[in-house]
């Protein structure tokens, strides 16, 4: 778990002087892989920090992008979450529950021929199906049900 002095210290060497947002802000990410949203985030942090705006934390998270501090994921058309994980990996995302999961894979492997002469400059893998504690140890299907149940 990084502190808010290793948070601190992170943002000052990519040039982005600390507030107390900043740090809290990258701190929840660093410290809650659960790829949050703005809302969520927002959510979370407003007891702590009275005067926090969600306008804050878009700005702060668009500054954290645009530094490579963050990642974007958009598994789902108009929903950006965030997730400070920046070395390649995968998602999954439950259609259950709604939970999304990191995953190791091997993105200098992946390649299409049709592509030659593009310059790629991102590459995301993203899965969907249902978790291991939304399907359940059993092998039968099971019927979706809402991610409030």
């Amino acid at each position: 778990m990084a502190t808010s002095k290793q948070i601190g210290e992170l943002l000052k060497n990519n040039h982005i002087q600390p507030s107390l947002q900043r740090i809290r802000i990258l701190e929840y990410l660093e410290n809650h892989p659960v790829h949050p949203t703005v809302d969520m985030i927002f959510q979370d942090l407003k007891s702590d920090i009275p005067t926090l705006s969600r306008s804050t934390v878009y700005n702060t998270l668009d500054l954290l992008y645009r530094t490579g501090l963050v990642r974007i994921v958009s598994i789902d058309e108009g929903e950006k979450r965030y997730d400070a994980v920046i070395v390649d990996h995968g998602h999954f995302r439950c259609e259950v529950c709604g939970s999304i999961t990191n995953f190791a894979v091997d993105m200098d492997n992946i390649a299409s021929d049709s592509l030659d002469g593009f310059l790629i400059q991102d590459k995301n893998i993203y899965f969907k199906g249902i978790c291991p504690q939304c399907h359940g140890s059993n092998t039968q299907k099971r019927e979706r049900r809402s991610p409030h149940e």
